[in-house]
């Protein structure tokens, strides 16, 4: 087994005495100054992440958009240059390869960024699944990612770039310079619920450590508190927003219609890998949903794994994810369960320590957004 990899900001989170595990592959933050007080600044003021173990696969030439369209379920063609596109790709059974994002830089260029456990997946399965004959290029291990995420991450990184900020909107994106460098895509995807950026850069042309450190800078100047954060803090903000997260909540066994990705499924754009046995489910009815849910009682915290019950004791799911609410301090997860049981209000019960404890079937997201 080969050792893990390392992102260009690894020696930064070992200085700032981050605690580092193996995840998709890479030692990565968990966390610095702990979760908690990560997740209340990204939710109060502003947070950075080091996302660079994602993956970066660039489609381009003629035929980009046709190969795009063929491997994703969404509609690619309903994009434009500058604007992104929350997508998946799908195995001919309908399980899901991956989820992903869709960013159209050209007319005939295309960015994919894929899960960070997946990439080397992903991309063996795009070049197998290649008969338009788009140039495919994996660009991961030099593009650094930052994703600086917080209501005041207008405020903390403005000074750095002369593009407006605050024209960034939801899925869309601006290429320019920032922090000193050229061609620095800035982009609002988020994956926390808050306003955030997401910078992509080419380590070859623009420093990292010159590129975090002026972050810093930047923020301290504004007087914005900005914390570096990490993948325990990531976790625990995405599912207070009820976003799905691969490995846990969709994998290679489930499919989109039954994981609540039915509105990024278009059907209606022409054939793509998956199209036929989608419709084939769709038809025959889903016999299971990936829902949220809020425990009754705020120390019954859910953990993936853990069996979800009726009132009779009968298993009727799953938990998929699972954590106490850092904003709300409550009991939240996201489930499988039996489609009988997936309405709002529902009561359902999650099996924590043989003990079976009430909780309520819930549309994310769970935290109140002002």
């Amino acid at each position: 087994m080969s050792d893990p990899q390392k992102t260009p900001f690894y020696d930064i989170h070992e200085q700032a005495g981050a605690k580092l595990i193996d995840f998709g592959g890479f030692m990565m933050p968990v966390q610095y100054s702990g979760i908690k007080k990560e997740h209340e600044a990204v939710r109060s003021s502003c947070g950075m992440f080091d996302v660079s173990h994602m993956g970066e696969i660039f489609f381009t030439g003629p035929n980009a958009l046709a190969a795009v369209q063929h491997i994703t379920v969404n509609d690619a063609s309903k994009l434009v240059p500058g604007k992104a596109q929350y997508s998946a790709m799908c195995y001919e059974n309908g399980g899901i390869v991956d989820d992903l994002l869709v960013y159209m830089l050209d007319t005939d260029r295309y960015m994919l960024v894929v899960n960070a456990s997946n990439k080397d997946k992903d991309l063996a399965w795009m070049l197998a699944n290649n008969p338009h004959g788009a140039e495919i290029a994996d660009a991961s291990d030099d593009t650094c990612l930052l994703a600086v995420q917080g209501p005041k991450s207008v405020e903390a990184l403005q000074s750095l770039t002369d593009v407006d900020l605050s024209a960034i909107k939801f899925y869309t994106f601006t290429q320019g310079r920032f922090a000193g460098f050229e061609d620095i895509i800035l982009s609002a995807t988020g994956y926390t619920g808050e306003k955030g950026f997401e910078i992509y850069f080419d380590r070859k042309k623009a420093d990292p450590a010159q590129v975090w450190h002026a972050i810093l800078k930047s923020a301290e100047a504004a007087g914005v508190e900005l914390l570096p954060a990490g993948l325990g803090a990531r976790d625990t903000l995405r599912l207070e927003m009820g976003y799905a997260l691969y490995g846990n909540d969709i994998t290679q066994d489930t499919h989109p219609l039954e994981a609540g990705l039915g509105w990024i499924t278009k059907f209606a754009k022409g054939d793509f890998v998956g199209k036929a046995a989608l419709l084939d489910a769709k038809e025959a009815g889903i016999s299971r949903r990936l829902v949220g849910f809020i425990t009754e009682n705020k120390r019954d915290i859910p953990r993936n794994g853990y069996r979800i019950l009726d009132a009779e004791g009968a298993e009727i799911g799953f938990v998929t994810s699972g954590t106490q609410s850092v904003t709300e301090v409550k009991g939240i997860g996201m489930g499988y369960v039996k489609t009988d049981f997936a309405a709002n209000d529902t009561p359902i019960f999650i099996e924590i320590r043989g003990k079976a404890v009430p909780a309520t079937v819930s549309k994310s997201p769970f935290v109140k957004k002002a």
